[in-house]
């Protein structure tokens, strides 16, 4: 069976790029692009697609936001995420939100064809570094990080946080009240054990986190 995929990105170069690699494969039959989560829900109302590769930063809409609407309306279709963030950061995040595979930019041409022809399948796809992080997950000897038990939309708002966003700005970002953000950032304190946006910064590279 030849594949036909949609690949979701912000960037228009790296859309086009990927979109021609994959249209040279011989497995692959159609490829289809979208700029942002709003035209990729719309292009798979319209067709039929095995897999999509979808950005993890999209902008205006966070990736894992737009994998949770995929999932509710296409729960059957691949997905790989693709990042440009290392798979320390967000690749078990985005597997337990519904992904198929977690792959970061600097991956080999044979690694995504691969990634998607499983996702297509509805099986996983596991690099040996994203097994080392699964596995590590369930050893009980790792106890995990603070900010590995925010949740998704908590580590959305501490990446904009740290990126130096004001609450206000945030809120007009996430589409929500500054009310609510502001409630976000008060649990993301207390769960980090932080007091300020400085001690947030400090904690973000103290952890190796590399954030927008």
């Amino acid at each position: 069976m030849r594949l036909n995929i949609l690949v979701v990105d912000d960037h228009m170069i790296i859309r086009r790029g990927l979109a021609r690699l994959l249209g040279e494969d011989p497995r692959i039959a159609r490829v289809d692009e979208a700029a942002d989560g709003p035209s990729a829900l719309r292009a798979l109302r319209r067709g039929a697609y095995h897999a999509m590769v979808l950005d993890i930063a999209l902008g205006e809409r966070d990736g894992l936001d737009v994998l949770k609407s995929v999932r509710g309306e296409f729960p059957m279709l691949g997905v790989v995420m693709l990042s440009v963030y290392p798979e320390s950061q967000l690749a078990v995040r985005a597997l337990r939100s519904g992904a198929h595979a977690y792959l970061n930019k600097g991956c080999e041409p044979d690694d995504l064809l691969a990634a998607l022809a499983s996702a297509a399948a509805g099986k996983s796809y596991v690099t040996p570094a994203v097994a080392e992080l699964l596995a590590s997950t369930v050893r009980q000897d790792r106890p995990q990080a603070p900010h590995e038990l925010l949740s998704n939309r908590e580590f959305q708002v501490l990446q904009l946080l740290v990126a130096g966003k004001s609450v206000s700005a945030i809120g007009e970002h996430l589409v929500l009240s500054a009310n609510t953000i502001s409630t976000y950032r008060g649990r993301i304190f207390e769960k980090l054990g932080v007091r300020s946006i400085a001690e947030l910064v400090a904690y973000a590279r103290a952890h190796g986190l590399h954030l927008i």
